[in-house]
């Protein structure tokens, strides 16, 4: 089970209006902290954030002796601290200083990538999200933990996940509300069209299109390569595409693949490059008939959008009647490309008559163009069921 942005928009906030943690679970750059710097917006709470992955041991309450009572800070309320700068301690001071000049503003203490940190440091935290105090500090009433997790290989429904963290006490766990986020399209998009002091929308138009046509690259599932899209990559293409198009378009052409490569990986580096060098004209299905030999110049992930929008045009462009053409777009594949056009093909009505059309010209006319795109897609099926 998984929420959507807009889903978490409001559990988050009910979660924390229960007096509870919630702890949100969700892949590395799907937007847990922008999630949780809206929430802080629309709440009217001041948000501090801490990255635990950054912090070291003892930074929470670390004993630096002799102490003079100005590396003291008493509070009128909640009690003293030592005043240790930059760890944790200058941030809870920050916050009490917040909690005693606005009493009626609710705070939010982000804590990110909790289990990123070492054990040291999530024991050092425990009495902070589990007991709310620090030593003999107590958190003002008015003050909201909120953790952020990515999924380690202990959590249901996560038994592949393959990221470098240390898996939670049992207390965290059994004292905080999980709250697994997803990446869903149409939330991203809602996000990414969203203006910016600027005027101008959050996401490069270019960038919104190309997630529009490839849905599922947005945040894809297969992390076996060391970079790969997140929400939090497109956003930084996005930027970066921005500053790219003040350059010449020489320069841009030169840079483009290997600049977005940065981000998304190679193969789609390189596929969205090519998507901005077309100023985001896709492939027609015309284009597919008249330079079925030439696709090995577009990118795979084109190629595969343009011959299964074919195959849902199958009664305007019949293959029957463009054998030779539809047999160079299914060579130019990779061998999921073909089988995920076959299985398409299984879902359209037109395509049974069409297919059944081929198998005769197959007998009539061997070794012609219909014969050889029977034969083809028949060993494809035979393929994917080895």
């Amino acid at each position: 089970m998984s929420l959507s942005y807009q889903q978490m928009k409001i559990a988050v906030p009910l979660v924390i209006k229960a007096g509870n943690v919630p702890s949100i679970v969700g892949e590395a750059g799907i937007g847990k902290s922008a999630l949780v710097e809206e929430i802080a917006a629309s709440m009217g709470a001041k948000l501090y954030t801490t990255v635990v992955s950054l912090s070291e041991k003892g930074d929470l309450a670390i004993p630096v002796p002799p102490l003079t009572e100005r590396s003291f800070v008493t509070t009128q309320h909640y009690g003293t601290l030592a005043n240790v700068q930059f760890g944790y301690s200058e941030t809870l001071v920050a916050i009490v200083k917040q909690a005693e000049a606005h009493p009626d503003q609710p705070i939010i203490w982000f804590l990110d990538e909790f289990n990123r940190g070492t054990q040291a440091v999530q024991s050092e935290l425990m009495n902070l999200v589990l007991q709310r105090q620090v030593n003999s500090l107590k958190l003002p009433d008015q003050v909201h933990i909120v953790i952020a997790e990515n999924p380690d290989s202990t959590m249901e429904n996560f038994a592949d996940s393959d990221y470098g963290v240390t898996a939670g006490d049992a207390a965290i766990r059994d004292r905080t509300v999980r709250l697994v986020m997803k990446a869903a399209v149409d939330d991203w998009l809602l996000w990414a069209q969203q203006p910016q002091s600027d005027g101008q929308p959050r996401i490069h138009e270019l960038v919104a299109k190309y997630i529009r046509l490839h849905p599922n690259l947005l945040a894809p599932v297969d992390h076996e390569k060391d970079l790969y899209p997140t929400p939090r990559a497109w956003a930084r293409v996005s930027g970066n595409l921005r500053q790219l198009e003040q350059l010449d378009e020489k320069t841009q052409e030169t840079l483009a693949a290997d600049l977005f490569s940065g981000d998304l990986g190679s193969e789609v580096g390189a596929a969205f490059a090519k998507f901005v060098a077309q100023h985001g004209q896709q492939l027609s299905v015309a284009d597919l008939i008249d330079h079925s030999t030439q696709l090995q110049f577009v990118a795979e992930v084109d190629r595969l959008t343009a011959v299964r929008q074919w195959v849902k045009e199958l009664t305007k462009y019949p293959i029957t009647q463009y054998p030779a053409q539809f047999k160079n777009c299914l060579y130019a594949l990779s061998p999921d490309g073909r089988f995920a056009v076959v299985q398409d093909l299984g879902e359209q009505a037109a395509a049974a008559e069409q297919i059944k059309a081929l198998y005769q010209a197959a007998n009539e006319n061997p070794g012609g163009d219909q014969e050889q795109l029977y034969r083809l897609l028949e060993q494809i099926t035979v393929e994917a069921g080895d």
